[in-house]
């Protein structure tokens, strides 16, 4: 396996996408927040002082996906389609599991977007209650899935390059 992002002098570089062929292009990644029961609850019952702590987070994850290519140097700029961000509550283990959706039509695929997009709504979660628990653990951002591209349809857990 070679890597796109290195010219011929061993510099980084832009991807040259303008032979690719556009297609609809959509990336699934999640990212977990875990935390005290008791920083849980407030965020379920909207007890937390800052305000919606999910509302925030979904918002500065949408916010994320658009701003990737100035975060991340060698992103494309691309017209997003889609995102939303969904958060489901695992209370037994007192966590928060972040899915962001990102969907575009174009040359690249938007798992940068996807992973941004998840990333930074839990960092919005930390952000919205460290005054209450400053040890939340934000860990385990990855790619679910993507679809698009040459590589088709890709499933963690089903591909035979990673580990599930």
């Amino acid at each position: 396996m070679q890597l796109t992002h290195i010219n011929r002098q061993g510099r980084a570089r832009m991807v040259d996408v303008t032979e690719k062929r556009d297609t609809v292009r959509v990336a699934v990644a999640q990212a977990m927040v875990e935390m005290q029961p008791e920083t849980l609850r407030l965020i379920m019952t909207g007890g937390v002082k800052k305000g919606d702590v999910l509302a925030v987070a979904q918002v500065a994850g949408v916010m994320a996906a658009k701003k990737t290519p100035d975060l991340i140097p060698m992103c494309h700029p691309l017209m997003l389609t889609g995102v939303d961000i969904t958060f489901s509550f695992d209370e037994q283990n007192s966590r928060i599991l972040i899915t962001a959706e990102v969907k575009t039509t174009g040359k690249t695929g938007v798992e940068m977007e996807a992973l941004t997009a998840a990333a930074v709504a839990a960092l919005t979660v930390y952000d919205m209650c460290k005054a209450v628990d400053r040890w939340m653990i934000i860990k385990e951002v990855k790619l679910i899935e993507k679809t698009g591209g040459k590589s088709g349809h890709l499933v963690r857990g089903i591909d035979n390059n990673e580990d599930g």
